[in-house]
């Protein structure tokens, strides 16, 4: 956003911005671009923590426990004297028991373990591609809410003119009025004409600020924010009129690379599904440190260690099931991604098909224009000579306004399809 502050004019204050500028803003303030980042960090750290399932799993545990009732064992034993039974009562267990234990496991052998440490990885890349789609959306939405700017404020700037050349063929009908070279239905159509002109320029003004809003909201900046766009429809003609290749590769479309990852991540569910049956192995060590005793405590340590190896036999057919529900999924997947790419190959026609009619209807509309203004000039002289109607200039005007409208939405209208195209064929700028 710096870059785009660099273009505050410090007269008015108000921010002077291109195209290039609020692609910037927009890539550094949205917080759909924001949200994306962090799921593409947040991504990142479950698959660092996936990891930690190879390393070995340390504990430590501590205990103290106090007997308060002991458990007294009743047992019947002969007097070795007189031989009669005898029976005694004898309390079990010390005061005070405490015991420390370290206990440390990890696996050795589980395919099933090191493939999902696989699918961890392709969580991330799914991802970046999901953050690369919501970049590429908001480059197209700045760009057609830029382009709306521009048809807005080259309809205002039409309807300015209409305005001008209506209150100056006004002041003009009136001054000949006065001199008795027109009559009073001529000024008074000149005046509704020009009454009529005013209201057209409050709603192109009011369009302008409407569509100026819509561009800060896409962007991510505040409505408050004074600011300007610089350029006109005029500045895309070159790049309408070069002539082009129609783009049909779609190895950037997001929708297709997301498939993709998707049928990769199924792959290798299968692959871990699969290596279920693998037998597993495991290590464990423990040592613990223990201590009884009533008024003097006495410490034994012990340790162990063990292997511990699983075999599965019979699951009930769960794993197997598992397995054909993938692949059933996978097959899915395949025709889902054929009818996305054949409706997307549809889409890329046409768009293409549209591009194409845009710059035929602006040719015809750049002819129009200059025949129109001419027809409207000539108008003017006559009817400031007195050789036409008021009728016939405003039938000039109109068709001279008209034509200027069209050939600015046919600009617009191509600028708005290739953004379109450019975010299905997965162009970044």
């Amino acid at each position: 956003m710096a870059q785009a502050q660099d273009s505050l004019s410090m007269n008015t204050g108000i921010l002077q911005l291109t195209l290039d500028q609020a692609l910037e803003i927009a890539l550094s303030e949205s917080n759909t671009i924001k949200i994306a980042d962090m799921t593409v960090e947040k991504s990142g750290y479950a698959k660092k923590g996936s990891y930690a399932a190879l390393y070995p799993n340390v504990n430590i545990n501590g205990s103290y426990q106090r007997t308060l009732l002991k458990q007294v064992m009743v047992m019947e034993m002969p007097n070795p004297i007189t031989g009669e039974t005898q029976t005694a009562e004898i309390k079990m267990g010390r005061d005070n028991n405490i015991s420390t234990s370290a206990s440390a496991s990890m696996p050795l052998v589980n395919a099933s373990l090191w493939e999902s440490l696989k699918l961890s990885g392709m969580d991330v890349e799914m991802a970046v591609e999901q953050a690369r789609s919501s970049k590429i959306a908001m480059v197209k939405q700045v760009k057609q809410a830029f382009y709306a700017v521009l048809l807005a404020q080259e309809s205002y700037n039409v309807m300015s003119q209409v305005y001008e050349n209506a209150q100056k063929n006004f002041e003009k009908t009136d001054q000949r009025y006065n001199v008795g070279k027109a009559s009073e239905v001529e000024r008074l159509r000149a005046q509704v004409t020009m009454l009529n002109a005013e209201p057209n320029v409050s709603s192109a003004e009011n369009a302008v600020l409407l569509a100026t809003w819509q561009l800060k909201a896409v962007m991510g900046i505040d409505l408050g924010t004074e600011m300007e766009v610089v350029g006109n429809l005029n500045d895309y003609t070159k790049m309408m009129l070069t002539p082009y290749a129609s783009e049909e590769d779609l190895s950037g479309n997001s929708s297709l690379l997301q498939l993709d990852i998707q049928d990769r991540m199924l792959e290798s569910t299968l692959r871990m599904q699969k290596r279920q049956y693998i037998p597993t192995l495991a290590a464990s060590i423990n040592y613990n440190y223990s201590a009884m005793g009533d008024d003097e405590l006495r410490w034994f340590p012990s340790s162990t260690a063990a292997l511990s190896l699983s075999i599965p036999v019979f699951d009930g057919l769960q794993k197997h099931y598992a397995i054909k529900q993938t692949k059933v999924t996978r097959n899915m997947l395949a025709l889902q991604r054929e009818d996305t790419e054949r409706n997307l190959r549809i889409a890329i026609r046409n768009f293409n098909d549209q591009m194409a009619l845009c710059v035929k209807n602006y040719e015809a509309a750049n002819a129009t224009v200059g025949i129109a203004q001419k027809s409207y000039d000539i108008s003017e002289k006559m009817f400031e000579v007195g050789k036409a109607t008021q009728v016939e200039l405003n039938d000039a005007q109109v068709s001279l306004m008209q034509a200027q409208l069209t050939q600015a939405q046919a600009v617009y209208n191509f600028m708005v399809t290739k953004a379109s195209l450019d975010e299905l064929i997965g162009k970044e700028e």
